[in-house]
């Protein structure tokens, strides 16, 4: 069983804020800094500092060097990465005092996937292998029907959600991982649960795993349930806090951990994440997040 994830690689410039601005408003940042990131890298990064082998494929320009080699220190393969002419993808981040953010994204390299190389990439990949999905990178319906025809278990980020996401064949997706926002516009209903019991209405043979911030996370399958609470930080930066969970979900998931095990992990590592400014930068090491278990177990 192996394991891709064909997700975007952004350079994300950050801007400390007081308040994140309002229309029509013109505000000076309190600092600026750039950091790696795009939710392709930041999942990456998670599953690979959880302990996951894992490729990674996506498209980055002449700027984008070192992210690549940010991947590559942290054992992922790098082998399907490939860069392309003009600039790789880029996040531009308002963060105020509280940690809460807002981004805008303007998606270079990400969007310059052709049919040609998902291909390309697909074709390393069988039946039973995983293929991680977000909504940053262009093809997305094309890599979903591709995979889902040679067996691959498909798992799908459904973020940033948009039209695209709900143009796709979202019956051919094993697992969702989704906050309440994008459950919500997936299913229709309104409230966690609601939610999960639509998404058990609609996609029956899919996992969904639904992150709720600050009161935790649900997992639901087959009349199954299990919720997580969240553990209470001091949060700096929420940017890649998702992503994050993402990795770590689904690196314990492939070692075979108990559900319990996975949301307990990936929970703690979203903790640590929030805990710290950028994205990429901010994800936790494995013995990072045992630490904090410890810790938090006193």
């Amino acid at each position: 069983m192996r394991f891709v994830n064909f997700g975007s690689l952004n350079i994300d410039y950050t801007f400390g804020v007081d308040k994140i601005v309002c229309a029509g408003q013109t505000i000076s940042s309190v600092s600026e800094q750039r950091f790696p990131g795009g939710k392709g890298l930041n999942q990456s990064l998670a599953a690979a500092r959880a302990g996951c082998e894992l490729y990674h494929a996506g498209l980055i320009g002449d700027d984008g060097g070192f992210l690549k080699e940010l991947l590559q220190e942290a054992d992922v393969d790098c082998r399907f990465l490939k860069e392309v002419s003009g600039g790789t993808g880029k996040a531009f981040i308002q963060v105020e005092a509280s940690g809460q953010n807002c981004i805008v994204l303007s998606g270079g390299a990400n969007q310059k996937n052709t049919e040609a190389y998902c291909d390309e990439v697909l074709n390393y990949f069988g039946r039973g292998d995983y293929l991680l999905l977000q909504n940053e990178v262009n093809c997305l319906s094309y890599l979903i029907d591709k995979a889902y025809e040679k067996g691959m278990k498909i798992v799908l980020n459904p973020s940033p959600m948009d039209e695209k996401i709900l143009a796709c064949d979202l019956s051919k997706i094993s697992v969702f991982i989704m906050n309440e926002d994008e459950g919500s516009r997936i299913s229709g209903e309104t409230t966690p649960e609601k939610i999960l019991d639509k998404m058990e209405t609609l996609y029956p043979e899919a996992e969904v795993v639904l992150t709720l911030g600050e009161k935790g996370c649900a997992y639901s399958y087959k009349k199954q349930r299990i919720y997580q609470k969240s553990y209470p930080v001091s949060a700096v930066d929420t940017t890649g806090a998702g992503d994050t969970f993402t990795g770590y979900y689904l690196a314990c998931s492939l070692e075979n951990m108990n559900i319990r095990d996975c949301l307990e992990y990936a929970s703690r590592a979203a903790a640590i994440a929030v805990t710290r400014k950028g994205a990429a930068s901010a994800i936790p090491w494995r013995q990072e997040v045992e630490a904090f278990k410890e810790k938090a177990a006193v």
